[in-house]
Formats: C-alpha cells, structure tokens, sequence
C-alpha cells in the first residue's frame, strides 16, 4: 500500500491550533503518494502565505487512517 499523505489548509480561529474558520473554504492542495512531496508541496502552499498568520496548512498521513494497525508494526513515517 502506497503511504498516501493529504495536504490541505485554511484559515484559522487562532494560529497556534488547527481550529479552521469555514470549512467550505478549506483548499486540499492534493494526495500525495509519500512524504517527501507531500512536504514539497506543503511548503509551496505556505510559502504562498507566508504574510497571512491566520493561514495554515498541514499534511495528513491518510495511510495511518486508512490502516491504524499498521501502525503498531511499521516504522513511522
């Protein structure tokens, strides 16, 4: 299995949490098919934002959702 990896972000409440303002206006940058570009583009998304403090991007290690018990028996990446 691929260990795919979502980035998305958005606008939030408060910079240091992850509590997005609308929902509806959340970007998904992409799926990645494994860390190095989905930190790639991460850093492209950010990098575009950089001024806005209330913007925030993050990625999501979607194979650890779609597979926890992976988890316990594979190293983490």
């Amino acid at each position: 299995m691929s260990k795919l990896h979502l980035v998305f972000g958005g606008r939030v409440r408060d910079p240091q949490t992850l509590d997005f303002d609308d929902l509806g206006s959340i970007e998904v940058v992409g799926i990645f098919p494994d860390y190095a570009s989905a930190e790639k583009a991460w850093r492209a998304a950010a990098q575009r934002t950089v001024d806005d403090a209330e913007m925030k991007y993050v990625v999501v290690h979607l194979h650890r959702l779609l597979e926890p018990d992976l988890i316990a028996r594979t190293p983490q990446s």
